[in-house]
């Protein structure tokens, strides 16, 4: 019909932790990824396109907003945070709901969850059917944190009332077991925030009792949370709908399923990007089957970039052989490097999207007033600040998207073409112990930084030193940025 025409439905396929060069068409070695592959090759793959933050509560804040995390502090989450997009900000679901679309999120979420004081075992509000989701079904935070259960919509999927649930980041629960006093019970090590309640024998970060029946099994992801996703298609198919899917592979604990041990050669990091391949193709394959794939714009992408030891002992070093998830560039997750927010990114539409490579600067950021602009759904001032449309160069009709673009971090980067400015950490400023203990290669300096991606695409040579009134540009700027409100240019 006219109507579907103008308003294609929408799949977001998030996935978590994803490496520049994790998948086969950006690199990959010892891990074969035909579905993506297939993806980038017959939609528009991009070789600079950013989450906006390089971790995951962040980037899944200025995704779902349209805003800056900075602009409201948003770091990780503990597993049992209040919902930090309030009920009445601007959301991309919500403004699609506006226009008649059936929105879902399945998958993981880790944006908090009512008010602060929750009782899992009752309806737990507010969540994402508060700002502009019909349907849910969720990992409530991560896969290492608890509580280790699904919810539905408001509600944990399986609960016995007989067998409630009590969940604390404070204290030990009664003599609930613990990784660090049975470690005999657990079957991958962990660091010592990570070993605290087991569940499927596996410890995590906070402790949990009851919910026997409602507990997760960490090797049934994929299947229930694609079964899911395909469902919400299927029911959907003649309405036009919005789904992310927000995916838990490949963060830890990397417990993928039988079915893909072993599908590569680094251990459980690369079985699970094998797995996650598996999941992206399902929905392909759901979008084909129920005619519905040439009315229907996939994006592709991460919520930041690879990280190998993340509280577990997976082996995920010692099996790297030749494959480097970050590809030529530096850093991964955490980092100010370019590896920190520079990750996969293709967007596929069969008919509408001619395939071929684009090396358009993107952010995801400007998700929300591209897709705006697709469905021809007004923006208010206030709605979505910092997103900018780019969907000319999301669909491939132009080479050219952000001339300026932010990287957050634990300090904040600019883009302006090929430059790159990290901002310095303010005197008192340290960097987070932790970085130091994981030695992850942060960027964070008290130096300015600056460099030249066009001939340093790995950040090893900082020219701030002989280029100062660049450097005086890029930070005045930023700090211009930081000052407004809205940067948001109509067009």
């Amino acid at each position: 019909s006219e109507e579907l025409a103008i308003k294609p439905n929408i799949v977001l396929i998030y996935v978590d932790d994803l490496g520049y060069a994790d998948v086969g068409s950006y690199g990959a070695i010892g891990v074969k990824t035909p579905n993506i592959d297939r993806l980038a090759e017959n939609g528009l793959k991009f070789t600079d396109a950013h989450s906006a933050a390089a971790t995951c509560t962040p980037s899944r804040y200025s995704l779902l907003t349209g805003q800056y995390a900075f602009r409201n502090k948003a770091e990780i989450l503990p597993g049992d945070a209040p919902l930090l997009i309030r009920p009445g900000t601007p959301t991309l679901p919500s403004m699609l709901q506006k226009a008649g679309y059936k929105t879902a999120v399945v998958g993981k979420w880790h944006l908090g969850l009512g008010d602060g004081n929750i009782n899992w075992n009752e309806s737990i509000k507010p969540g994402p059917n508060e700002i502009g989701f019909d349907y849910s079904f969720l990992i409530p935070a991560t896969g290492d944190r608890v509580p280790c259960v699904y919810l539905e919509n408001d509600m944990v999927v399986g609960l016995d009332p007989n067998d409630p649930i009590t969940v604390s980041y404070k204290k030990r629960i009664a003599n609930e077991p613990t990784a660090i006093l049975n470690p005999e019970m657990v079957a991958m090590k962990a660091a010592p925030d990570h070993s605290q309640a087991i569940i499927n024998g596996v410890s995590r970060m906070g402790y949990m009792t009851g919910g026997e029946k409602a507990l997760w099994v960490d090797q049934e992801f994929p299947m229930i949370l694609t079964s899911k996703a395909k469902t919400f298609i299927e029911e959907n198919k003649k309405n036009p709908f919005f789904l992310f899917f927000s995916f838990h592979d490949i963060h830890v604990p990397r417990l993928p399923n039988k079915q893909f041990v072993g599908k590569s050669t680094m251990g459980p990091r690369g079985d699970a990007i094998a797995q996650m391949d598996w999941c992206t193709g399902e929905i392909i394959k759901t979008l084909k089957a129920n005619g519905i794939s040439q009315n229907t714009l996939v994006i592709f992408t991460s919520d930041n970039g690879p990280v190998l030891n993340d509280g577990y002992e997976d082996f995920a070093v010692e099996k790297l052989g030749d494959h480097n998830p970050s590809g030529p560039l530096r850093g991964g997750k955490y980092s100010a490097f370019e590896s920190g927010t520079r990750v996969p990114t293709i967007t596929y539409w069969p008919g509408s999207i001619q395939p071929g490579i684009s090396d358009a600067m993107m952010s995801q950021v400007d998700i929300y007033a591209s897709i705006a602009a697709l469905i021809n759904q007004p923006l208010l001032e206030t709605d979505a600040p910092d997103s900018r449309n780019v969907l000319d160069a999301y669909l491939g009709n132009s080479k050219i998207g952000r001339k300026t673009m932010l990287e957050e971090s634990f300090t904040l980067s600019i883009r302006e073409g090929d430059w790159k400015y990290i901002q310095p950490l303010a005197k008192n400023q340290n960097i987070p112990s932790w970085i130091i203990d994981k030695k992850i290669e942060s960027g964070l300096s008290k130096k300015a930084q600056l460099y030249n991606l066009s001939t340093d695409i790995g950040e090893q040579n900082n020219v701030a030193k002989s280029n100062p009134e660049l450097v005086k540009k890029l930070d005045a700027k930023l700090f211009s940025i930081k000052q407004s409100s809205s940067i948001r240019t109509k067009k």
